[in-house]
């Protein structure tokens, strides 16, 4: 009898314990929450979109073109930058590919990068993958490798890394605004939602300036 009420009150402890380090939404069945504390911007006098993402991520696939769509009609002030995330050692070998890509001046491959994984079906996630992957690409591989398994490569990671347990990010895709604001397909109701919920948000950080 003792030990199944010790036993209700352990789990009871349990859970209040993970309530109290849950990310805190405005209310319930917001489409966004706020950030807490507020996050500075890495680029002075920028307003920051972050949108991060994985590349392994079916629904960051998804959003991708919508996302490049909307990016082009952002005002000048509004920067956007790509977080990769990585919630697991198996995750942070595309991590690094895209902070390669970045590096060398090849975002153009960014889209393929997503093509190659989820309409072509190939594994990219080793070193040795990507940089077969990246060969057929025609980029040196030898100086992809260089990169890949540079220093800066590895700082911008760690930075990500960071910007992830700052911001909370639970899943992706997950667009961060002007530092304060947290959104998601899952609060906004859909891809596209999720973009008109950060255009209120940009209108908001504006406002506030």
């Amino acid at each position: 009898m003792m030990q199944n009420l010790f036993s209700r009150l352990a789990a009871i402890a349990t859970l209040l314990a993970a309530a109290s380090f849950a990310p805190q939404a405005l209310a319930q069945n917001a489409t966004y929450q706020e950030v807490n504390p507020p996050q500075p911007a890495d680029e002075p006098g920028k307003i920051e979109v972050l949108e991060f993402f994985a590349y392994s991520c079916t629904h960051c696939n998804a959003i991708e073109p919508m996302v490049q769509e909307w990016s082009r009609k952002l005002p000048e002030d509004v920067v956007l930058r790509k977080v990769p995330v990585a919630f697991n050692a198996g995750m942070k070998p595309l991590q690094q590919l895209y902070y390669t890509l970045e590096s060398m001046g090849r975002l153009d491959l960014h889209p393929k990068v997503f093509a190659a994984i989820h309409q072509e079906r190939q594994r990219l996630f080793s070193k040795s993958q990507i940089l077969d992957w990246a060969g057929a690409q025609g980029l040196d591989k030898a100086k992809f490798e260089g990169v890949y398994d540079s220093f800066g490569v590895a700082s911008k990671a760690q930075r990500a890394d960071q910007l992830v347990q700052a911001y909370r990010v639970q899943g992706t895709p997950s667009v961060a605004v002007g530092g304060r604001y947290l959104t998601s397909p899952a609060q906004a109701g859909g891809y596209r939602e999720t973009l008109t919920v950060a255009d209120e948000l940009l209108a908001r950080v504006h406002a506030a300036k």
